[in-house]
């Protein structure tokens, strides 16, 4: 890379999934900071928008929808360079009472969707080259006890990443994940419970403080700038360092 590499990104053409809210939208705000035409889609509109930001209504779990809604952003635009797979999550579940049906919803969301979305993008990135991100989780590489099938999702979604890297870098795209670490966001009092419990769990990681969106954010734009040109299949993790192995808690001296 040559010393004139900036995060400039004017120019380039970005889809956000999952961009109305918490780490979808701290993404999208910072890629379109940076002079990204930005696209983020969603089933419902959100409440505001900034204005260098466009909206696309699709649930990206159904594939036509997903493929089409790709399509539509590289025939408007001219051209198709970064999609951020960032739409996911799962409600709680046992995995002894986990149904076909929600095992079905949880995998097209966390990982059917993402690739699909991928299969869209190659086909419009291939002749110009480009770069995808997807946003996974440290329920990936950890148990992940009440939310087993997410885990399962987002370890298949960090192999995935690898395996398409090494497919499509004849074709110029890299492919990246960035493993999520403990974050807060709108629904952090359902996931850690009340602010002395978020505090709790913010004071025990090594940074001292949970994940932001602004974090994830920057990480996503050094992945698709040119100062990671040489960057793909890797998975960065954004965590803080990582939570403390309970164990230690229970041995003395830990």
């Amino acid at each position: 890379m040559n010393s004139t590499a900036s995060l400039d990104l004017n120019g380039k053409v970005a889809l956000v999934t999952g961009g109305t809210r918490g780490i979808g939208r701290a993404i999208a705000v910072r890629l379109a900071e940076l002079g990204c035409d930005v696209h983020i889609c969603g089933r419902n509109a959100p409440d505001d928008l900034p204005a260098a930001i466009a909206f696309h209504a699709a649930d990206v779990r159904q594939a036509d929808q997903a493929t089409a809604l790709v399509d539509a952003i590289a025939s408007e635009a001219g051209r198709f360079d970064i999609l951020i797979n960032n739409a996911g999550g799962s409600p709680p579940c046992a995995a002894e009472v986990a149904s076909v049906g929600f095992v079905d919803a949880i995998l097209k969301l966390n990982l059917v969707a993402p690739l699909t979305l991928a299969q869209a993008a190659h086909k419009h990135m291939r002749t110009q080259g480009g770069s995808i991100v997807n946003i996974a989780s440290v329920s990936g590489i950890r148990p992940s006890p009440g939310t087993a099938v997410y885990g399962a999702a987002k370890a298949g979604l960090l192999n995935l990443t690898q395996s398409l890297a090494q497919e499509w870098g004849r074709d110029a795209i890299r492919v990246n994940a960035i493993i999520v670490g403990l974050a807060t966001t709108e629904n952090a009092e359902a996931t850690y419970g009340d602010a002395a419990a978020q505090a709790a769990v913010a004071a025990s990681l090594p940074l001292g403080r949970m994940c932001e969106g602004r974090d994830v954010a920057d990480a996503v734009a050094y992945l698709v700038s040119p100062f990671a040109q040489y960057v793909s299949g890797a998975h960065l993790n954004v965590d803080g360092g990582g939570e403390r192995p309970y164990f230690l808690d229970l041995v003395k001296g830990g």
